[in-house]
């Protein structure tokens, strides 16, 4: 394998919306990995908060610290998606071990369909290991206050969204 496919991952999720938790495993593959691809989900299947197009500008605004970031949108297979990327491996991350099994089927089956694609599981720091996109929608749907969960345009973004 050439050093540059081993080196491009792909971080796949709905990120609806991205928390503090998604940020925290994005700046540590930053860190990691020479590039990486934030792979935003279409999810036709979820009725999302936020549009694909939010979702996509929510990851770059938030991430354009990091030059070796960027943000892409799609629909259909993640290895359909990493194959015209061009990458091999996948970041997930794992909270629970509800997580692990869940991420453990998914990487099995992605080996079935395209077996150089790997896995790389990274676990959120200690504050973070609560927190989910479903668990910061419930409370922003609620009229909890989410600012200590996600970066401050998401915040915003939600609370506008309470609104209506």
């Amino acid at each position: 394998m050439s050093k540059q496919s081993l080196t491009r991952v792909v971080y796949p999720g709905t990120f609806d919306p991205l928390t503090n938790g998604h940020l925290d495993l994005i700046e540590r593959s930053a860190c990691l990995f020479d590039e990486v691809i934030i792979a935003v989900a279409a999810s036709p299947s979820k009725n999302t908060m936020f549009t694909l197009q939010e979702r996509v500008a929510f990851v770059q605004v938030v991430t354009r610290h990091l030059p070796n970031v960027s943000a892409q949108g799609f629909s259909g297979l993640m290895v359909d998606f990493a194959r015209e990327v061009d990458a091999n491996i996948l970041i997930r991350g794992l909270r629970t071990t509800v997580d692990f099994e869940y991420e453990f089927g998914l990487t099995n089956m992605y080996r079935r369909l395209m077996p150089q694609l790997e896995s790389v599981f990274l676990t959120p720091a200690e504050e973070y290991a609560f927190l989910s996109s479903t668990i910061v929608r419930e409370v922003a749907i609620h009229g909890g206050d989410v600012s200590q969960f996600v970066p401050s345009i998401i915040a915003d973004a939600l609370h506008e969204k309470r609104k209506v």
